[in-house]
């Protein structure tokens, strides 16, 4: 028991009772960490969801420009594939100018669902089949 005692009496400061532990506040992150983490969440949204966003529009584009411009799917296709190039470097702006990750992440999501959306009803009109 005394062997106990003073190990604790080692790892424990002077000043401090055992019941001093529990009423101490729990650790926060600090704001490096903080700022790093919402860096690493940029990094993964500009990276993931950049590319999600270029290629949904990738594929809407290519599915719409025949049918609005009269283009052969050929080019509509090249049209669509060049065009994902500076969506994707847009995206990547986006989410880096964005105030908050979670802002950044929320205009991804937003655009992708529209993107999403419009791909579900462009292949319903042309019969499930692009």
């Amino acid at each position: 028991m005394s062997i106990i005692l003073i190990f604790l009496g080692f790892l424990l400061p002077l000043h401090e009772s055992p019941n001093d532990l529990a009423r101490r506040p729990a650790r926060v992150v600090s704001a490096g960490v903080r700022r790093r983490l919402g860096v690493a969440s940029r990094a993964i949204a500009a990276i993931a969801g950049g590319y999600g966003v270029a290629a949904l529009s990738s594929v809407v584009l290519a599915l719409c420009l025949p049918a609005v411009f009269g283009m052969t799917r050929s080019e509509a296709t090249m049209t669509g594939l060049l065009a994902s190039f500076a969506i994707f470097a847009l995206a990547v702006m986006w989410v880096f100018a964005a105030r908050t990750a979670l802002r950044a992440w929320s205009g991804l999501a937003v655009v992708a669902a529209v993107l999403g959306l419009f791909l579900l009803l462009l292949m319903h009109a042309a019969g499930g089949a692009a």
